[in-house]
């Protein structure tokens, strides 16, 4: 018997455990098969078709024997492993993989129960099948499948591996290798995309919509929901649930969710929290697919309440249930085929393209209401509460193919897989703008911390410049900013014009222009306060056909003897006449929002694209159209490709990685200078030739060995970064020059050891460090090194992995980064070369996740090159990634 046979059959590894989205929205439960599970095999097997026992077994196999059973439902977890997925306590599909022959191959296959087949179980079972065959050591799947079973040869055909196959007698021969290739990721990231969306698409499109907890009382939440929902004239049919009325507001009711007689699609839960529980069992029993949960008296009221809510959502995800909340204000949807009011707001808002997302349920009939006020329709709007499981990632899925809606609110207090979110985000803002507001800079709220993960303040800034996201720091600049967004089109560029009948107000819009880094066109055009309206729009047309105008501002002080609306209905319609190729804000009539006036209208009424926003002040009106035309040119930049540079030794690299931490057991260790010089070398980044002397002689010998010039270095680091204690000697071209430093050195330093190094091309030091982020993996940061620069705090990010535009970005992007590229008529320093030095280490973090932190400094950038003169780092137990490995949900655990 091998050692991996007597491995305890109920001690699975617990991280392999998930909840997973299948293809139709619904979700269910893996985890590794024990031996208690011989029962539900048996009975899954007792469901199964004729024909699907056939694909499987290559044979009738009408029950399965003893000696069988024991062997499927009792494995090792290593060199035999299976996965149940769980809907409920029922076994609907089960996968299993069994080495062969001691080797780096294993043999797989399934069996999906016929009632669930078609819901994408094969391709999910076969992603954590392969994840767990590669923590066991295993390289490579062999399969035989019946060459008529289509469904099945289809999952390994469309997985995105390199299959290769044999045919023999009806019996197809597949093998390929499982570590994850690009198109494997890709197909994997695609399907989870889809079924997400759908999953939110169930939420946001019910046919039927119950509310528990269904009240006459027009104090109680449930009173409110129902009376939202049919204000709204819901487009589905709406069931109270109350066991103590025949009806409420005329509309029939049930005692249960259970007695309903149709399918349930929504659950409005409004009902005490210590009452939820029991009105869960009823939704379960019904299959209801979704539960808003609108009760508070959960996380937020401490230790109790959490647990409960964690246990609520875990047990819903189990039985294939999709949660939002608790403590949520609820979901909207204004499509007119479905007119979903399931909040507590009382307005449906205006359709619109606008799609929104927030966390706190306090906040979210306010933001419905500001967004009423200033003319934002809305397409959808989810107030997710306590975020137990529907999250702001799900609607990105969502909100990526809803034909429905063109740009993306968020209002964000924390992040639950922030990883998850930069990647999502990155690709949605591609075609779709985002706008966020980031709270809880300093604080998450207690309801929130156990589905969140804490990042800090230049994590989160790296995260939204690299994806596209416009941060904004209020509501209010939320909404000036949406405007622009939801009615003008992109800006081709950062010229903009500006026009109006006071030249004091045209100079504050101009000096606000340049403060944001935009471009005038021309000088402010001031019509005089005297100008008519035709004169007005005759000034607008001419600075919107103007080659030289991206974008134009119009400022606008209502002249005592015309109406104001006489102007705006003429700059209207000077707008509409040039279909909008050119974004237009103003500052009219001092109004907020858009004003009927501006407004160019949907069918329904409400304002649509073309409506010109109009700000309070100029520089509200300018600062939205700046975070505009930021989001435009950082949508015109080429999306960049995610270069591996030439000359990496991974392997060696990571036999150097586990040779350190197995010298050290593990523990987080700094490492030698030997040590990191041979671990950069293995990634084509060398430090500049150095040897550590102990004697005046030595020092000598050792700079004629590595050729004059030569500069020594106090082996103290401290000393060493501040050239005010004057711990390093430079450009010494002698050896008595070599002498005198390490005297010098030695006296400062009180240590004998000093540093001998070749002395590198003059240039400007720079600094590369790497950073876990504990969050969302590792940090590349970049700045010019000095005091000054740390101080000010003035550094670059971009988080693994890292494309070539995001390196070259990275480069240019701190303040003082003018200053490589021939500031004062300086010659410029070689970029590429630094370029290349960040696409190499972000390599090797991503390579090598045990590396926590790693800093270059300094780095000599002159116009031949880059050069390391001196590199740290710090090894360690690699931290888990919330973003990697095969398809899951967020794992809903108890806090310790």
């Amino acid at each position: 018997m091998s050692a991996g046979q007597r491995r305890d059959p109920f001690d699975y590894p617990r991280h392999w455990e998930a909840d997973v989205v299948l293809s139709d929205g619904g979700t269910v439960h893996l985890r590794p098969v024990i031996p208690d599970d011989a029962d539900g095999l048996v009975a899954l097997h007792g469901r199964l078709s004729e024909r699907s026992r056939y694909f499987r077994y290559f044979g009738a196999y009408p029950r399965i024997p003893q000696r069988d059973l024991e062997r499927f439902s009792v494995v090792d977890h290593h060199d035999r492993v299976a996965f149940v997925a769980l809907l409920g306590d029922e076994i609907i599909a089960v996968g299993r993989y069994e080495r062969l022959d001691d080797g780096p191959s294993a043999e797989v296959a399934f069996v999906v129960d016929d009632a669930h087949q078609g819901r994408g179980l094969g391709s999910i079972l076969l992603e954590h099948l392969a994840a767990a065959a590669a923590e066991c050591g295993l390289s490579r799947f062999v399969a035989e499948v019946l060459a008529e079973n289509s469904p099945m040869v289809r999952v390994f055909r469309d997985a995105g591996y390199q299959v290769s196959r044999e045919i023999e007698e009806g019996v197809l021969h597949l093998e390929f290798d499982i570590d994850p290739t690009e198109e494997s990721l890709a197909v994997a990231r695609s399907r989870e995309q889809a079924a997400e969306a759908r999953s939110v698409y169930n939420l946001l499109h019910p046919r039927s919509v119950a509310v528990i907890g269904a009240s006459a009382d027009p104090t109680k939440i449930g009173y409110v929901a129902l009376t939202n929902l049919l204000a709204a004239d819901f487009a589905g049919t709406v069931y109270p649930v109350n066991p103590e009325h025949r009806s409420v507001r005329g509309v029939r009711a049930y005692p249960s969710v259970v007695d309903i007689p149709d399918q349930v699609d929504l659950a409005v839960v409004a009902v005490r929290a210590e009452v939820v529980e029991s009105v869960l069992d009823g939704a379960l029993a019904k299959g209801v697919k979704t539960l808003l949960i609108v009760s508070g008296g959960f996380a937020e009221a401490g230790p109790l309440g959490l647990h409960a809510e964690l246990r609520l959502v875990g047990e819903a995800r189990a039985h294939g249930m999709r949660v939002v909340g608790p403590n949520a204000l609820g979901v909207l949807n204004t499509d007119a085929g479905v007119r979903l009011n399931a909040t507590l707001a009382p307005r449906l808002p205006a359709r619109g393209r606008t799609g929104f997302f927030c966390q706190s349920g306090a906040l979210g009939t306010a933001i419905l209401a500001d967004a009423e006020a200033r003319g934002l329709g809305l397409s959808t709007f989810v107030s997710a509460g306590n975020r137990a499981d529907v999250s702001g990632n799900d609607l990105l899925q969502y909100w990526e193919t809803d034909p429905n809606t063109d740009l993306v609110l968020l209002y964000l207090e924390s992040f639950g897989n922030p990883r998850k979110f930069a990647r999502l985000a990155r690709r949605l803002a591609r075609t779709k703008p985002i706008v966020a507001v980031k709270s809880g800079r300093h604080a998450i709220r207690p309801q929130l911390a156990a589905t969140s993960i804490e990042v800090d303040e230049a994590s989160v800034q790296a995260l939204f410049e690299q994806t596209g996201v416009v941060r904004v720091d209020t509501l209010a600049q939320l909404f000036d900013t949406a405007l622009v967004f939801a009615h003008q089109p992109l800006p081709a560029g950062p010229r903009v014009g500006i026009v109006g009948n006071s030249s004091a107000i045209g100079l504050l819009a101009a000096d606000t222009a340049r403060a944001q880094g935009l471009k005038l066109a021309f000088d402010p055009v001031d019509v005089g306060p005297q100008a008519g309206p035709e004169e007005f729009a005759a000034a607008v047309r001419e600075a919107l056909n103007s080659p030289e105008t991206d974008a134009l501002v119009v400022v606008f002080v209502p002249p005592l003897a015309i109406p104001g609306t006489a102007f705006a209905r003429a700059l209207r319609e000077a707008v509409v006449e040039l279909a909008g190729h050119k974004p237009i804000v103003s500052t009219f009539l001092a109004a907020e929002g858009v004003p009927a006036e501006l407004a160019v209208l949907s069918e329904d009424g409400s304002p649509t694209r073309g409506s010109v926003p109009s700000y309070p002040s100029p520089e509200r009106a300018v600062n939205a159209l700046a975070r505009v035309v930021r989001y435009a040119a950082w949508r015109q930049r080429p999306q960049g490709s995610l270069i591996r540079p030439a000359g990496l030794h991974i392997e060696k690299a990571q036999d150097i990685v586990r040779e350190i931490l197995a010298a050290e057991d593990g523990k987080t260790t700094l490492l030698s200078d030997e040590d990191v010089v041979r671990l950069l070398g293995c990634y084509g980044v060398d430090v500049v030739p150095f040897s550590v002397v102990s004697t005046e002689d030595e020092a000598v010998s050792v700079a004629a060995g590595l050729g004059y010039p030569v500069t020594l270095k106090a082996v103290d680091e401290r000393l060493r970064g501040r050239p005010d204690l004057a711990g390093v000697r430079l450009d010494l071209g002698s050896e008595d020059a070599v002498r005198t430093s390490y005297r010098d050195l030695v006296e400062v330093s009180g240590e004998e050891d000093v540093y001998v190094q070749r002395m590198a091309p003059k240039g400007i030091s720079c600094v590369i460090g790497l950073q876990d982020d504990p969050s969302f993996g590792t940090l590349v940061s970049f700045g010019l090194s000095g005091l000054v620069s740390t101080l000010l705090g003035d550094r670059a990010y971009r988080a693994v992995p890292v494309t070539d535009m995001d390196a070259a970005t990275l480069v240019r992007e701190p303040r003082t980064a003018p200053l490589l590229t021939g500031y004062r008529g300086d010659e410029p320093a070689d970029l590429a070369a630094l370029q290349d030095l960040v696409l190499r280490v972000a390599a090797l973090a991503e390579d090598n996740p045990e590396i926590r932190s790693l800093t270059l400094d300094p780095i000599l950038a002159s116009p031949d090159g880059a050069f390391v003169a001196n590199a740290r780092a710090v090894l360690g137990p690699p931290p888990s990634r919330p973003d990697t490995g095969p398809r899951r949900l967020r794992p809903i655990t108890a806090p310790d």
